[in-house]
């Protein structure tokens, strides 16, 4: 039994189908992180540096160059939108399996390209799909859940994509001497090989399984539902353009700006795991506690103001204002998350992902680029983010226009989507 007829039995995200589905979170943060992980190493080994050694960091290509290549693998995510609506079509579990299968099995093969470039293009043909699998297994867990445990198993599918990047980085500092970017890379052989293993488990969940056929191209959603959806997608997209720069500007502006060295740093990277596992139980707890528009609100105010306070003081606020910025920015996920299945009615969740996911790429890149340039005229990292975060917090408020969906069962949405049902 799945939870849904008291406290004594298994909670509906501790099922084997929700654990199957988290595993291939983990196998997709072990592909998409394994990139950021090793793009020097493979620059390094696949490229002809010049004879000059003045190359930053002595990388082999431009940090131009990298950046770039960096830009097309994750803008390629944007592709993941047609594919995720396909969910709502062809149904969550034969999509699923047939997108990790090909997520992995192009991860893997990009540990045998003759070049740079070749490298590039196997991982950024693999990203839209990596990307469906994190947003379809969200939609899996929710409808695997009841409202109770919901926020749980959102959590549940953060944590396994978290542990999947954790495990990749964790795993190449552990290998002995530098290990090549291939030996790296080949870590995403390691979920490929249990695929038939989880085809055994993952399920078509019992709400999904009768659904009327969707209507127009793949991604678009009904007219009465754009409104909500829009609003909800606006403000996934606007909390990356706080952490699009917030998370990746960490070793430059820590380095170059306040001098500090990477021991240091690293030592930043490392608190943020239990940062995050503290976030995602935080944001489930409050989800559950005291609603979903809340604590969205409130986590994506706080990651706003965090992002200010990391990139305008000395190496003391960087490391509170980055940490805070970590765990903020993962207690959003359950609360966005949640709310984002209990919106809208089956026919259409899984599109609604694949919207999520977009608006997040690009408000992503959209934050990267925009603090980047503001930081070059301006000479300072101070203005870009104080500006960046203080928007951000400020659009948090668009939560309060959207419904509050704590206690809503999905079955109810399929009869009254505009009427999510709050919990009394």
């Amino acid at each position: 039994m799945t939870g849904e007829h008291g406290h004594h039995h298994v909670r509906s995200w501790l099922t084997a189908p929700v654990l199957a589905v988290a595993v291939l979170s983990v196998g997709a943060g072990i592909s998409a992180f394994g990139v950021t992980v090793v793009i020097g190493d493979v620059a390094a080994d696949l490229s002809h540096p010049p004879a000059s050694d003045d190359t930053p960091f002595q990388l082999g290509l431009p940090v131009t160059t990298i950046g770039i290549a960096l830009s097309v693998i994750r803008l390629a995510s944007l592709a993941s939108l047609p594919l995720a609506a396909l969910a709502d079509r062809l149904g969550r579990r034969r999509l699923l399996l047939t997108v990790a299968t090909l997520a992995l099995s192009l991860t893997s093969l990009a540990a045998a390209s003759p070049g740079f470039w070749w490298y590039v293009a196997l991982v950024a043909i693999a990203r839209p799909f990596l990307s469906t699998v994190n947003a379809v297994a969200g939609v899996v867990a929710a409808e695997e859940s009841r409202s109770v445990d919901r926020a749980g198993a959102i959590a549940l599918i953060t944590v396994a994509y978290g542990l999947g990047s954790g495990l990749v980085s964790v795993g190449r500092g552990l290998l002995p001497g530098e290990p090549s970017f291939r030996v790296v890379t080949l870590f995403a052989l390691a979920p490929l090989l249990l695929m038939p293993l989880l085809t055994r488990w993952i399920r078509e969940p019992a709400i999904a399984v009768v659904r009327t056929h969707a209507r127009g191209l793949p991604g678009a959603v009904p007219r009465h539902l754009r409104g909500r959806v829009t609003l909800l997608a606006s403000l996934v997209g606007a909390i990356a353009i706080t952490t699009g720069p917030g998370f990746t500007y960490l070793f430059v502006y820590g380095e170059r700006v306040l001098g500090a060295t990477p021991l240091q740093l690293s030592s930043f990277v490392l608190a943020a795991g239990p940062a995050g596992l503290t976030g995602i139980l935080l944001g489930r707890w409050s989800a559950d506690r005291f609603g979903r528009r809340i604590t969205g609100a409130l986590a994506m105010s706080g990651t706003g103001i965090a992002v200010a306070i990391a990139y305008s003081g000395g190496s003391a606020a960087l490391a509170v204002g980055y940490l805070t910025t970590v765990l903020l920015a993962s207690a959003f996920a359950p609360a966005q998350g949640t709310l984002a299945a209990e919106l809208v009615p089956t026919t259409v969740r899984a599109t609604v992902a694949g919207w999520l996911t977009v608006t997040a790429v690009l408000g992503a890149v959209l934050g990267l680029s925009a603090f980047g340039a503001l930081a070059e005229i301006t000479g300072s990292f101070a203005v870009p983010a104080r500006l960046l975060g203080g928007l951000v917090a400020l659009s948090a408020l668009g939560f309060g226009a959207l419904p509050e969906t704590r206690g809503t069962e999905l079955e109810d949405l399929d009869a009254d989507p505009l009427q999510p049902r709050p919990e009394p």
